[in-house]
C-alpha cells in the first residue's frame, strides 16, 4: 500500500491553557494526549458501532519527532493515518499540522483487545477492509 495516497483522518485540536508549560509552549505529554484522542477517534469513525463495541485499543509504543513548538489557541489539527494492520496489531503515523507547517510527526503502534476478555484480537477482513480498502 502507498500511504502517500491515503486520504488521512482529520482531528481537530483544542490547545487548552493546561497544556502550556513553563516554558510558554505545549507539554511533550500534551501530544501524547493529541495522538491518543486522534487514533481513538479514527477508529470510532469507520468502525460499526458493533465493532467499536467489541474491541478496545491500547497503545503498544509512540515514537514522537518534535519540529516545531506549539502555543496556546493555535489552530491545530492531527492528520491520522493508518499505515497497516498485522495480526491485533495496528500502525499509525499521525502528523500534527498548523495550517500547512508540522508540529510534530508520531509513529505508533496499537494492539487491539476484546473488550469482555482483554485478550489481543485480529479484527476480520471485512472490517480492515473498511481502514485500508487496498489490503487484500
Amino acid at each position: 500500500m502507498n500511504v502517500s495516497n491515503v486520504v488521512p483522518h482529520l482531528v481537530p485540536i483544542a490547545v487548552k491553557p493546561d497544556d502550556i508549560d513553563f516554558m510558554g509552549h505545549v507539554n511533550n505529554a500534551s501530544y501524547l494526549t493529541w495522538v491518543q484522542d486522534a487514533v481513538i477517534d479514527h477508529w470510532r469513525a469507520l468502525a460499526p458501532a458493533e465493532a467499536v463495541a467489541a474491541h478496545l485499543w491500547v497503545a503498544l509504543k509512540h515514537e514522537i519527532t518534535y519540529r516545531r513548538p506549539t502555543f496556546l489557541d493555535d489552530p491545530v489539527i492531527a492528520h491520522v493515518i493508518l499505515e497497516k494492520v498485522q495480526g491485533a496489531r495496528a500502525f499509525y503515523e499521525t502528523i500534527i499540522k498548523r495550517g500547512e507547517e508540522v508540529l510534530a510527526e508520531v509513529k505508533s503502534s496499537w494492539c487491539c483487545l476484546d473488550a469482555e476478555t482483554l485478550r489481543p484480537a485480529r479484527l476480520a477482513r471485512e472490517l480492515v477492509e473498511k481502514f485500508l480498502p487496498s489490503e487484500k
